[in-house]
């Protein structure tokens, strides 16, 4: 590490922390030529993939475009936040490390994050995503609902 103050690149590591929220290392630093102290913050980068789109153009993975899906979803419904921002942790770490996502697979995740969060939540989303064309769409999707204990069956969006 350089010094901030005089360009050398001999400094010594005097205190290392770990900061509260875990995340983040705080080292205290000297310069060997100056003799002068710094503080440094070591974090951990993370990429997230890059999702690639029904038409083959890609972009970058957007964790708030997961929030306004499932705020829409989630609309006027009794789900506490904090839910909400576990499966949205839960679907980032599914795809954490890979290089490329179809934004199938994470619509696919999404489904089945508020599939276990509200059954109504699930609905809205799922008319939305697999394009509902008539009633009885929806209606195959409240049987499917209404099946206990099983995941939503996928069906291929068109």
């Amino acid at each position: 590490m350089k010094c901030p103050f005089c360009n050398a690149d001999d400094t010594s590591v005097m205190d290392s922390r770990v900061s509260e929220d875990g995340h983040k290392i705080r080292r205290r630093r000297r310069c060997q030529a100056c003799d002068k102290r710094f503080t440094t913050y070591e974090t951990v980068e993370l990429r997230l993939p890059q999702v690639v789109k029904h038409d083959g153009s890609r972009t970058e993975f957007d964790r708030n475009k997961l929030l306004t899906g499932f705020k829409r979803a989630l609309h006027k419904r009794p789900v506490p936040t904090s839910y909400v921002d576990a499966a949205i942790d839960r679907i980032v770490q599914k795809f954490m490390g890979e290089r490329e996502v179809s934004s199938r697979s994470i619509g696919e995740s999404v489904m089945q994050e508020l599939y276990k969060l509200d059954e109504v939540a699930y609905i809205r989303f799922a008319s939305v995503y697999k394009s509902f064309q008539d009633v009885d769409d929806f209606r195959d999707a409240i049987k499917e609902v209404q099946k206990p204990h099983q995941q939503p069956q996928s069906k291929k969006v068109s």
